[in-house]
């Protein structure tokens, strides 16, 4: 299995975990709640509600809506297949909160596995943090380091560019800073609504710049009526 097949199970089984949903309905979750899916398609999901299905982890209902109920004899469509978790994917998704190995911080794991902290226990949710906290340091260190070997050789944009990535992973830094320290007091952070977007620490990418790699515009409203 691929790491970025990987996460997508695990935020699929996440998202099934909160209630049973329909293929369009995950998709939109998955695009508007958690950014690093933003570009995939359903022929991606598909696949991979498939294998969940194989293994036990799901199970496939049809829709229970009126309009679901409708939509075959008037359309000739299939109507929409529900996905539900059940009692063994509830159990293995929960497994998998409780890892946190390297790959809970890397760069684009981390993302969903922050997605999901709410339903992650305390301890674990501590230790992926200073996890990801000491990764970023390491790298913060290593970019530092070649700054200073390079930069009498760079031009004046790629040493902004490099300036540029070296912020980003220290305000991710301070952003942990202050989340692992409101985990220690047991203190939740406090949301603030006046703050735009992009103006949030986000998790950075390996990539040079270090460009936050969350976000994206919502799918529109209107169902795809050919997705399952």
């Amino acid at each position: 299995m691929s790491r970025r097949s990987g996460i997508l199970e695990f935020a699929v089984l996440g998202l099934l975990r909160e209630s049973p949903m329909h293929g369009y309905e995950l998709r939109k979750r998955l695009n508007t709640s958690l950014g690093v899916f933003r570009a995939f398609s359903y022929g991606t999901l598909y696949p991979c509600l498939k294998t969940l299905v194989a293994s036990g982890w799901l199970t496939e209902e049809p829709g229970s809506t009126s309009q679901d109920a409708l939509a075959a004899p008037l359309s000739g469509r299939r109507a929409k297949i529900v996905y539900r978790l059940t009692a063994e994917g509830k159990e293995h998704f929960e497994d998998l909160l409780s890892q946190t190995g390297p790959d809970a911080y890397e760069d684009e794991h981390f993302a969903a596995r922050f997605a999901f902290f709410g339903q992650t226990s305390r301890d674990v949710r501590m230790r992926v943090l200073e996890g990801r906290r000491s990764r970023l340091e390491e790298r913060l260190e290593k970019m530092r380091l070649s700054l200073a070997r390079t930069r009498e050789r760079l031009d004046g944009y790629t040493l902004e560019l490099q300036r540029h990535g070296m912020e980003s992973v220290e305000r991710e830094v301070r952003w942990l800073n202050e989340l692992i320290e409101s985990e220690r007091s047991g203190q939740p952070r406090q949301r603030s609504d006046a703050a735009a977007p992009e103006d949030r620490p986000q998790p950075t990418t390996g990539k040079p710049g270090g460009l936050p790699r969350h976000g994206g515009d919502p799918l529109p409203d209107t169902p795809d009526d050919t997705a399952n």
